[in-house]
């Protein structure tokens, strides 16, 4: 979306209206175990149609922190980044974490470098003070073969080094085909875990997207003690129709045994960010579900 100055003069006025509404600090997300979070993707169409007022809902929800899921031509939701860092401060909310794809076409191969995009993406996840910059995906023609997906996981850790300089880590968030997937016999995910630096790169684990993948996320926690130090919390239904077995619901509701899940990832998964996120939603809609999710996990004790 093109940013008028209309919409800029909107942005500020939001602003002030966020610190007019919560002065200080926001209702805490952090609990003794750390920072909860949500992935922006879950309420997707609400901040299509309307992000500032949006973001002032899940501020009033007591949400702080966020991970966003839209940045495209160098904006944020519509926003350039210094614009979208001033309306997030004005209401009291930290982009903590978020998800651009690195692709094939983001490494220059005769450089040895990345091109200017990425950097660039870079460069703008450090003026909204993310501490993660994650990729959410990957392209099938990067784990074709075992030498191309090692080769691949080198690039990861190449950019791990490049956030590094921004003070942030590099990630990668799972789905399914991690978990089913096999190179020389062995799990993308396994593959992945012995072959990124953990000090520069982290796994994002998605407790409910790896069911998809036949995996349970309980065994996977126990399996990579002090690997995960950002998760999505998410929980799981059987499908009532489409091609995945599985899809998300409020948490506590489903099949991941989330709450046994979160605490184990707090007592030895080295989690210290819990991102929230649910993408279907049985008939409620997207704002009632991510409130429920939030006050289960304070509930919780999170």
């Amino acid at each position: 979306m093109k940013t008028s100055r209309r919409t800029f003069v909107k942005a500020g006025a939001m602003a002030s209206l966020g610190a007019a509404i919560f002065p200080g600090s926001l209702i805490s997300c952090s609990g003794p175990a750390g920072m909860v979070g949500l992935q922006l993707y879950s309420v997707r169409e609400d901040m299509s149609k309307d992000p500032l007022g949006t973001l002032t809902q899940l501020a009033r929800m007591g949400y702080r922190y966020l991970e966003h899921a839209n940045y495209i031509e160098r904006k944020f939701y519509g926003y350039a980044a210094p614009e979208f860092k001033k309306i997030l401060d004005g209401l009291g909310l930290k982009m903590i974490s978020g998800h651009t794809v690195m692709g094939k076409q983001h490494w220059d191969e005769t450089a040895k470098d990345f091109t200017d995009s990425w950097k660039q993406t870079i460069e703008d996840a450090a003026i909204l003070e993310q501490k993660y910059v994650i990729s959410p995906s990957m392209d099938e023609s990067m784990r074709t073969t075992y030498d191309d997906f090692i080769r691949y996981m080198e690039v990861f850790n190449k950019c791990g080094e490049l956030c590094h300089k921004g003070g942030m880590k590099f990630g990668y968030h799972n789905h399914d085909f991690e978990f089913s997937e096999r190179l020389n016999n062995e799990k993308l995910f396994d593959i992945m875990m012995r072959s990124i630096n953990p000090e520069l790169v982290v796994i994002q684990l998605d407790m409910g997207n790896l069911y998809n993948g036949g995996a349970v996320a309980i065994d996977v926690v126990n399996q990579y003690p002090g690997r995960f130090e950002i998760i999505h919390v998410k929980d799981e239904i059987k499908a009532d129709s489409g091609n995945e077995k599985y899809v998300s619901t409020i948490i506590g509701e489903g099949i991941v045994d989330a709450k046994k899940v979160v605490d184990q990832a707090a007592k030895i998964g080295g989690t210290k960010v819990y991102i929230i996120e649910q993408e279907s939603y049985q008939g409620k809609t997207p704002l009632e579900c991510v409130k429920a999710d939030l006050e289960i996990m304070h509930k919780w004790g999170y």
